[in-house]
């Protein structure tokens, strides 16, 4: 039986903590900050957690992380 291969698309955006939620960086974090609020840069800058659904996909893409 042949290994399952990680995708490495998923491995390069996703991370997943040692209590096995997916972990993702926000988008709109990167340039054009004149025009977002402060409140909403801090908002960016930290990880958002998967939902359910969309975790169990991204597991499915990356077997062995």
């Amino acid at each position: 039986m042949p290994k399952i291969r990680t995708s490495r698309t998923a491995a390069k955006r996703f991370t997943v903590s040692k209590s096995g939620k997916v972990k993702f960086k926000h988008a709109y974090a990167r340039h054009m900050f004149s025009s977002k609020n402060p409140k909403e840069k801090a908002r960016l800058r930290k990880t958002g957690i998967l939902g359910k659904a969309d975790a169990a996909k991204v597991r499915a893409m990356m077997p062995y992380a």
